[in-house]
């Protein structure tokens, strides 16, 4: 005989609500873009009212920035962790540049190509890209200073070089919705080769020690 007891609805605590539409606003934008994080579209794929997405969200400005945040901040994360127990300055900017060139960050390139077009227009958006300009801006310098302190980089201006390296990443990056085919491999190599030239590496250090740490954990 089944039971007539109606079970018991679960809520949501407000912050695992609003953590919850941020994700699956992030994910979208990843997988479609920016224009496509609606209040809308987001309640679709949550199964809910828009009505519950804008009780969090009045405004679909704050929604596109949190989820342009939420998923720059996973992948610097997995970058270029602000922990790094497990290996040496060194090793740590090698896988840096081994993820960040390798076809699984096309996506996250693509979604910064798409928020720096887009916060021409939207002011909200443009405050959270360049918070996450000078977050990125922060983690790279901290690993090449404490690159420095170890002995394992030289160079006079962490800051400098990091904003260096940075925009040669950028610039490789604006190249993420074309085909990588018959792009020579100097080019493919630029944000490497200008790294171990300007910290005091010998050629080839970092490619070598691209593999000494294990996997990073998966983006948003």
């Amino acid at each position: 005989m089944s039971s007539s007891v109606p079970r018991k609805r679960v809520r949501k605590s407000p912050e695992a609500r609003r953590a919850e539409i941020v994700d699956a606003a992030a994910a979208v934008a990843l997988t479609e873009g920016l224009e496509c994080v609606t209040l809308r579209r987001i309640a679709d794929e949550l199964g809910v009212r828009p009505g519950l997405i804008s009780h969090y969200f009045p405004s679909a400005d704050t929604l596109v920035a949190e989820a342009f945040g939420t998923a720059a901040t996973g992948e610097l994360d997995a970058l270029l962790p602000a922990d790094r127990p497990d290996g040496t300055p060194t090793q740590y900017l090698a896988r840096y540049f081994a993820l960040s060139s390798g076809e699984a960050y096309d996506d996250i390139s693509r979604l910064w190509i798409n928020a720096r077009h887009l916060s021409r227009y939207r002011p909200v958006l443009r405050e959270r890209v360049h918070v996450q300009e000078l977050a990125s801006d922060e983690r790279l310098e901290g690993l090449i200073r404490d690159g420095v302190a170890a002995g394992e980089f030289r160079t006079d201006d962490p800051h400098v070089t990091a904003i260096q390296i940075l925009v040669v990443l950028d610039g490789l990056g604006v190249h993420a919705n074309a085909s990588r085919e018959n792009r020579p491999e100097a080019v493919l190599r630029m944000a490497v080769t200008t790294a171990e030239r300007e910290l005091g590496l010998p050629a080839g250090t970092l490619t070598r020690e691209a593999n000494a740490l294990p996997p990073a954990p998966p983006t948003t």
